[in-house]
């Protein structure tokens, strides 16, 4: 027999006896993604493991019970659940349907279609009280917040939204005073944002804000909150983003939105235990085919390099082989005239700014005409400067943004972008497809974004350089998304 029982609103106690706990934490122990080249492993102060059930406290994350249910089945153990964990609404799909109607999110131009997708996933926020939706970039995640915390702040609950970056927290606020333009709710009066610069006393219904400009707090701040909802989940996998979850003890619904989730099984149960079982909302490809997001047309520029620099630059180091790459002259130059050549607003994305940004962007802006606007937006760039280029992006047809992948990869919305440059090798399956996501959004007259995702072949005989292989995870990637894409070979000679 294994029992279930509810702690609070982070955790459950899960008991049986020994011999089955012992498998339970079996069950949910895994090997941490990279774990064997950090300090603490080769040290042996850790032996690379995360272990998600407590045997000591007999605990696990709320959000697993399901898969203590699938278990217990596989095993054919007894199980006995908590009547406090059984969900009781007294409400069904229709009356989540006409309230929705009812709110009429309405833009200042013309009205908003709520999407039948989007309905489906506001009724199961609001019904499972506990959910990780995913949900590509432009299938309108920020309505589908703005829908289900209206509902919430409708049964006098107090709404906290966490957001990764600055630049967010103004545009999900930008996005809600457009949802409430026409139905006469006055997000001034209702919302509040928190970053540097504004008060951490929390006077009115919503506080939009970063997980920086929180984690700090007290846990007794965290009670004034009935409600989380955490845009870009796949972000709450680092420690002090969990910690914060675990603040919130006390907060019963809790609404993760997504748009990518790495294959890393350990990050999504994380997540899956911190928000609820993930919800697919629609996919992508599904947006594509019904004309909802512009057609993603993928080239594959892989750099060729000489044959003498491929033998004396075999088994470089990782970090080595990126230096040699944003560092050669050739290479920006190429990525230089791409971004002048190409037509319509283009997005091209850098990770080391000293390095390689800085340089493309001299580089770019030396290049182009007088009268193509070129803008360069980093790290360091005021979260003011950021929200004034999107804007100004926004009027431009022509306009040329050399950004980090860390500020503009995730959640940004620029719909007039047509082109994205990949000018830095990456791997990470969320950056890439986030990234990608900068480009689909639709805007009058744009029905087809251009990825241009750059390669190195430094490859020697048998060895395969770093960042082929990083390639070759990305193509991956597009083959699982059903993208299309072409490759072509440019030498570097």
């Amino acid at each position: 027999m294994i029992k279930i029982e509810k702690l609070d609103e982070v955790y459950v106690r899960v008991f049986s006896d020994s011999s089955i706990e012992q498998e339970l934490a079996d069950f949910f122990t895994y090997e941490y993604p990279g774990a064997r080249f950090t300090p603490q492993f080769r040290a042996r102060l850790w032996d690379g493991k995360v272990r998600l059930y407590d045997q000591v406290r007999k605990s696990l994350y709320s959000g697993l019970v399901s898969y203590v249910v699938k278990f217990a089945e596989r095993n054919g153990y007894e199980l006995q659940v908590s009547p406090e964990l059984t969900i009781q609404n007294n409400f069904n799909y229709d009356e989540v349907e006409k309230w929705v109607s009812d709110l009429n999110p309405q833009s200042r131009n013309e009205p908003i279609q709520v999407r039948d997708y989007q309905l489906d996933a506001i009724y199961k926020a609001v019904s499972d009280e506990r959910v990780l939706l995913l949900s590509p970039t432009a299938s309108g995640k920020s309505l589908i917040i703005y829908s289900t915390l209206r509902w919430h702040l409708a049964n006098d609950r107090k709404c906290i939204i966490i957001v990764p970056t600055t630049s967010l927290v103004e545009q999900l606020y930008t996005d809600f005073e457009d949802y409430s333009s026409a139905n006469g709710w006055d997000v001034r009066d209702h919302c509040q944002k928190l970053y540097s610069g504004f008060s951490k006393e929390f006077t009115k219904d919503v506080l939009i804000t970063t997980w920086q400009s929180i984690y700090l707090q007290p846990k007794a701040w965290f009670k004034q909150f009935d409600v989380i909802f955490g845009d870009e989940a796949h972000q709450f996998k680092a420690k002090s983003l969990t910690s914060v979850m675990e603040k919130l003890d006390n907060v019963r619904y809790r609404i993760g939105t997504t748009g990518t989730l790495d294959d890393k099984k350990i990050h999504r149960l994380v997540l899956e235990g911190v928000f609820g079982p993930v919800h697919r909302v629609t996919t992508t490809k599904a947006l594509m085919d019904s004309g909802r997001l512009a057609k993603l047309n993928i080239m594959c520029l892989i750099m060729k390099y000489p044959e003498e620099i491929r033998k004396t630059h075999k088994n470089m180091t990782y970090q080595d082989e990126m230096d040699f790459i944003v560092g050669h002259e050739r290479r920006n130059k190429f990525i230089r005239n791409l971004a002048v050549k190409s037509q319509g607003n283009t997005l091209v994305l850098f990770q080391y700014v000293e390095k390689h940004g800085k340089i493309l962007y001299e580089m770019i802006k030396e290049k182009s005409h007088e009268n193509r606007k070129v803008f360069f937006v980093y790290g360091g760039t005021d979260t003011t400067d950021r929200e004034a280029i999107r804007h100004i992006t926004e009027n431009e047809s022509d306009a040329i943004i050399i950004a980090s992948f860390g500020t503009f990869s995730t959640g940004i919305n620029i719909p007039s972008i047509e082109n994205v440059v990949f000018a830095s090798p990456s791997k990470s399956k969320i950056r890439n497809l986030q990234s990608i996501g900068r480009g689909l959004r639709l805007k009058s007259g744009k029905t087809s974004c251009n990825l241009y995702d750059i390669a190195d072949d430094l490859h020697w005989k048998s060895w395969k350089n770093h960042t082929l292989n990083h390639a070759a995870e990305r193509y991956k990637t597009y083959a699982e998304e059903e993208f299309k894409l072409k490759i072509v070979e440019v030498d570097l000679c």
